[in-house]
């Protein structure tokens, strides 16, 4: 075989390699690449009424309430750790919250998780919200597993699929600097709602104020603090 031929298969072979290099480089830099909550002490410090457990994918935010619970997925690409504020006061005002974590940080990869922790935990009320990717997310779980539930909570999203056949309740909550969210998706979604639906538009809020992780690149200028939007969002 020729010195030039070997050459050639050399470089064949060099370049599958080569791209597979680059392609899991990127992959590990994507994954890496998230916004970290901004108070990680505070997140995940008990309070007098909330106690704070690990779950097989998340935590458990438990309060003195024990009939109502709900599950929470964080928006892409967001340390969920970051939503642990808003869940303890939620908590703290009778319904258990638990945070789920989502493979590489993205709930369309474990959008099903509340399965297993509807399996593992008994109450009488299951509610699902999300923020962002997590609350679409939440709308599919919703529309094809809405007997389970009593009702959806949407942060700065909107649902994909229809949801005007089920008896949910469902809250929709976005700020009205919120320039990520598509405000024409959320007003073509009301089609998809079901009878019992709810909408606010919280003045001055956008969309990185429902977690705790610092501005988020492309958002508008709040106008009210993040813990502000927290406390109007926790009152609904």
């Amino acid at each position: 075989m020729s010195a030039g031929k070997n050459r050639k298969n050399k470089v064949l072979i060099l370049i599958p390699f080569c791209l597979f290099v680059i392609l899991a480089a990127a992959g590990i830099w994507y994954v890496n690449d998230y916004y970290h909550a901004a108070d990680y002490e505070e997140a995940v410090r008990e309070t007098e009424d909330v106690k704070i457990a690990e779950t097989s994918n998340g935590y458990l935010y438990d309060g003195p309430g024990k009939e109502s619970a709900l599950i929470f997925y964080p928006g892409a690409k967001v340390e969920d750790i970051a939503y642990a504020k808003m869940l303890k006061m939620i908590a703290a005002a009778g319904t258990d919250c638990f945070l789920v974590h989502m493979p590489c940080n993205l709930a369309i990869l474990g959008m099903n998780r509340a399965d297993k922790l509807m399996e593992d935990y008994q109450y009488d009320k299951w509610y699902l919200a999300g923020h962002s990717l997590g609350g679409a997310m939440a709308a599919v779980y919703g529309a094809k597993n809405h007997e389970k539930l009593e009702g959806l909570i949407l942060l700065a999203a909107y649902p994909v699929k229809d949801l005007s056949h089920t008896e949910l309740s469902v809250l929709s909550v976005y700020g009205s600097e919120d320039k990520i969210v598509s405000m024409e998706k959320i007003e073509s979604g009301r089609e998809l709602m079901p009878e019992v639906y709810r909408e606010l538009c919280i003045e001055g809020g956008s969309h990185a104020g429902f977690g705790d992780y610092g501005e988020q690149k492309g958002d508008g200028i709040a106008a009210i603090s993040v813990k502000e939007q927290r406390e109007i969002t926790v009152a609904q």
